[in-house]
């Protein structure tokens, strides 16, 4: 008997780099699967997410026989099997980076729930969901039961409770190679700090400002390298950043080399994340990875990988006194420097085995 490779199709609708290197991750690392890839390139946000379906409507992979959908949580799923009949005899699996649900308002983005029906319509589509986060997970169930509640009649009856039923926890992996052991905080008396985050308002630039100027008002010395993936508009804190902090920063932009990043990550003695929005934090696991002390608010999904004991108290409505309990603990650590766990559980080499697992249960 001929046993083929069993073929799973990736759908990433919105190829943004963390879900690129999501799926490259994985085609790598499960060489026993067949792995085929639609993408379609992260801009005109609106249409994507609304149109992909559209967009894929006579694309000849989705003609083919697959044994198993893998699809990102931008894709229309309800839509493309809807468009294409043999698609829905098909499993699907909906992996979500994000959702549409947790997303704040920075007050310029079309205020619609499309983006949010088209990722509830994806998810009942969808066999099984899986998040990176738990907190991911629940902020998403939250906004599902609250949508339902501003809907008028004729609603199905528990289906945040089976969504939830239907879903697991599965992070994004850290490469294996990015771990390494060293000292903690090298330098106590001018501490290389890093912030290394998307520029946009829901990481938190004006709370790094705020944190940055304390610190100098505290006559605590200090060095920074500020970097991340940039857009044509960026908030006006990082140029603000650069005037005012010019001496004290090593590094400020993007850096293309990812070895000049993993160089990076290496030597600087602290992460600092500010984000009001960040459904895993990619960037903090890696440098806490590579051995740097990670300082972040207590939100979001930082307490599943950073000990309680270690963000600080998170106040999302005041900046300021954020701010005071980000420097507060900044000020200890640099007296006593904790001892923090590296982020063992979220390895490429720990997730892979549940990545394998999963895809298994649910080809056909």
């Amino acid at each position: 008997m001929h046993t083929h490779r069993p073929r799973i199709l990736i759908l990433s609708a919105y190829d943004a780099a963390s879900h690129q290197r999501w799926r490259q991750q994985l085609v790598k690392a499960l060489p026993e699967f067949d792995w085929h890839c639609l993408s379609l390139p992260p801009r005109y946000f609106s249409w994507r997410i609304r149109g992909n379906a559209l967009s894929w409507l006579n694309e000849p992979l989705l003609q083919q026989p697959w044994d198993l959908l893998l699809a990102t949580s931008m894709t229309d799923l309800a839509g493309l099997r809807g468009f294409h009949a043999s698609l829905a005899r098909v499993p699907a699996l909906l992996y979500l980076h994000e959702n549409q649900f947790a997303f704040p308002d920075s007050g310029r983005q079309f205020n619609s729930y499309e983006p949010q029906m088209i990722n509830l319509y994806s998810a009942v589509a969808a066999d099984h969901l899986l998040f990176n986060s738990e907190w991911n997970r629940q902020s998403f169930i939250q906004g599902v039961t609250g949508l339902l509640k501003k809907l008028p009649d004729a609603l199905p009856k528990h289906l945040p409770q089976a969504l939830q039923q239907k879903s697991s926890i599965l992070p994004v992996p850290i490469e294996d190679a990015l771990f390494a052991q060293r000292t903690r905080l090298a330098d106590t008396r001018c501490p290389h700090l890093l912030w290394n985050h998307r520029w946009e308002y829901d990481k938190g630039p004006d709370r790094l400002l705020k944190f940055l100027d304390k610190l100098v008002s505290q006559g605590q010395d200090f060095r920074l390298s500020l970097v991340g993936e940039q857009f044509r508009q960026q908030p006006e804190a990082f140029a603000q950043i650069q005037r005012d902090h010019a001496a004290r920063l090593l590094h400020f932009g993007y850096l293309p080399q990812v070895k000049d990043y993993h160089q990076l990550l290496q030597q600087a003695d602290l992460v600092m994340s500010t984000a009001l929005h960040d459904f895993q934090g990619l960037s903090m696991l890696e440098a806490m990875a590579s051995g740097c002390l990670a300082l972040a608010p207590e939100r979001l999904a930082y307490p599943e990988y950073i000990p309680a004991e270690h963000c600080y108290a998170s106040y999302p409505e005041d900046p300021d006194t954020e701010a005071e309990a980000a420097v507060s603990r900044l000020m200890e650590w640099l007296q006593t420097p904790p001892q923090q766990p590296a982020p063992d559980h979220w390895r490429l080499s720990q997730l892979i085995p549940a990545y394998r697992q999963i895809l298994k249960r649910f080809l056909t």
